[in-house]
């Protein structure tokens, strides 16, 4: 057993723990298959019962993967804004997707008021290689013209709520902190679009009732927690303070009021890293590693050390992160296949395998030998 160095988040201090790793890239037993490539940043990803993968590219294609061939781009995708880091984003299938057929998109929409575009959520069913009977379910106002902070991911809860998040759009100050703004937030849903009755801000004057949690950033991260059911999310930071947290009704999670980064032209940015009133993150990151895409891994295929663990992916240093998790906490952080690319997602298959989407050099998936 070899020592991990580790970061515990609580007072950010660096130490060393003894932990067995489940898979790292030089560890014999464990190696990265490419499935598929020819999809330029593959944001999305989700399977059919039939064994095949639905992909989303930013640029505005759905793709289906069959026995690892891309398919021609499928039709019936609602018109995309590609706008900076607008386009195509997440897919995810109904969890009783055999019994109604939704699939659930989101994509930045030139639809609503002002100009430019904002994230939207729609519903869709697949038939043949087309989708149809798309419903909006949910577009944020009012458009901008800025390329940032779009989000955006889904998920679903297991009592079968929908979340859903949108970034800031670039205007923290305007957007996070305001609920009457759409921006900086998670939003929860029935399936059809509906608003909970006992949604936070259904009674506050003004609000957007979607709003289930504010004071985001940048969520890129959206996911249920196997054992617990609670729905975990990570997010951008500026320079530093790339933050997971747990996701709770009403709560503000302070940005760009507290955090635990910089802005990029080096000067401070937020007012502190903790105030009375705002949720602090589970765990952070500084410096900052870019997260994308994070899952829990539930298979049995990595041994236990992996079950029940978090994967994040990592944009800027082409990596993944192996969180340990003790409860609701995270006590310790590795780097795991270094190098595997520019991480845009990562989801455990229903074959039990973890695949990851890169931009750029295709989606891999992680198979022991």
């Amino acid at each position: 057993m070899r020592l991990l160095t580790c970061i515990l988040t609580a007072a950010f201090l660096v130490v060393a723990i003894p932990f067995t790793p489940a898979v790292a890239q030089n560890q014999p037993g464990f190696r990265v298959e490419k499935v598929v490539d020819g999809i330029d940043v593959p944001w999305g990803m989700a399977w059919l019962p039939d064994g095949d993968m639905l992909v989303t590219n930013r640029g505005g294609q759905l793709y289906r993967v069959h026995n690892g061939q891309l398919s021609a781009p499928l039709g019936g995708v609602p018109e995309v804004h590609v706008n900076g880091q607008g386009g195509l984003l997440d897919i995810v299938l109904h969890p009783q997707y055999a019994a109604n057929g939704w699939i659930y998109i989101t994509y930045s929409s030139l639809e609503g008021t002002g100009t430019g575009s904002h994230t939207a959520i729609m519903r869709a069913k697949l038939q043949g290689n087309s989708l149809v009977q798309q419903q909006i379910l949910y577009k944020g106002e009012d458009n901008s013209t800025r390329g940032a902070h779009y989000g955006s991911r889904i998920a679903f809860d297991r009592d079968g709520y929908l979340y859903f998040s949108i970034g800031d759009r670039g205007a923290h100050f305007e957007n996070a902190q305001q609920l009457d703004r759409d921006g900086g937030k998670i939003y929860r849903l029935f399936d059809d679009g509906r608003v909970p009755e006992d949604n936070p801000f259904v009674n506050t004057t003004g609000a957007k009732t979607a709003v289930y949690s504010y004071g985001h950033r940048n969520p890129q991260g959206l996911t249920l927690h196997p054992i617990t059911g609670k729905i975990w999310e990570h997010e951008h930071g500026p320079m530093g303070g790339d933050e997971i947290n747990i996701i709770k009704p009403g709560v503000n999670y302070g940005w760009p009021i507290i955090g635990y980064g910089i802005n990029y032209n080096g000067e401070p940015l937020v007012e502190a890293t903790s105030r009375p009133g705002f949720e602090q993150p589970v765990f952070y990151w500084d410096p900052s590693i870019a997260p994308s895409g994070m899952a829990f891994i539930t298979s049995d295929n990595y041994g236990p050390e992996l079950k029940n663990h978090l994967l994040v992916g990592s944009l800027k240093f082409r990596y993944i992160v192996h969180l340990v998790l003790d409860g609701d906490r995270v006590v310790a952080n590795e780097i795991v296949f270094p190098g595997i690319g520019r991480v845009r997602n990562i989801k455990q298959g229903p074959d039990g395998y973890i695949y990851v989407a890169t931009e750029g050099d295709g989606i891999m998936r992680i198979l022991p030998e």
